[in-house]
């Protein structure tokens, strides 16, 4: 057993290093087609493109490879990824997780239902609390693709939502956040949404 065990840590050793592969260094060279939505540093002006500063790099990645191959539908995207090779994409993932995040501020109005949601769910309705994937603070878990939310556009994250619940946007694997989502009322994502932005 203890075999096994440590079979299994030495792979997903290996894995997370393979998945790590990216040069932050070389990715600030690459992004500056990325800065005119995103801002230099990851951070967006634009309310309804997401900050990519301080996001988990295996995350970054992921999204990048699935707006490239069409796994994932992003109009304002489209052909941006085109000529970058895989090596690129990891550079330009490994450059914005480097980067500091953002901060934003929630509706005061909506804190409480945000709150409420984020941290406990809804039982009432199966709707996992958020936290349980990306955690309290909002940090997400990088090591199992679990993007960082905190700081993040809320009327960005009330979007990716609507997208999931209405499936628009298929590429959360097993169908996490579809199934979370479809439980989720229009009042409960911007609630929550709104929430996620000011989350520290």
């Amino acid at each position: 057993m203890k075999k096994v065990i440590i079979s299994l840590m030495l792979s997903l050793g290996v894995s997370a290093a393979v998945q790590a592969a990216g040069d932050a260094g070389a990715g600030q060279s690459k992004v500056a087609l990325c800065s005119a939505c995103h801002g230099a540093n990851g951070i967006s002006a634009a309310p309804n493109f997401p900050n990519l500063a301080g996001q988990g790099e295996r995350y970054l990645l992921k999204q990048m490879t699935d707006i490239k191959s069409g796994d994932r539908a992003v109009l304002e995207m489209t052909g941006m990824l085109d000529a970058m090779s895989d090596q690129d994409l990891q550079d330009v993932a490994a450059f914005f997780a480097a980067q500091t995040p953002g901060t934003g501020a929630a509706d005061p109005a909506l804190v409480e239902l945000g709150e409420k949601l984020y941290r406990g769910g809804n039982t009432a309705k199966g709707t996992p609390a958020c936290t349980a994937c990306h955690s309290p603070t909002g940090k997400g878990n990088d090591l199992a693709g679990f993007p960082a939310l905190s700081g993040q556009k809320a009327v960005y994250i009330a979007k990716q939502l609507r997208d999931f619940r209405e499936g628009d946007r298929t590429n959360d694997g097993d169908r996490i956040m579809r199934d979370t989502a479809e439980k989720l009322s229009n009042k409960e994502v911007d609630a929550v949404a709104s929430y996620i932005e000011g989350l520290r």
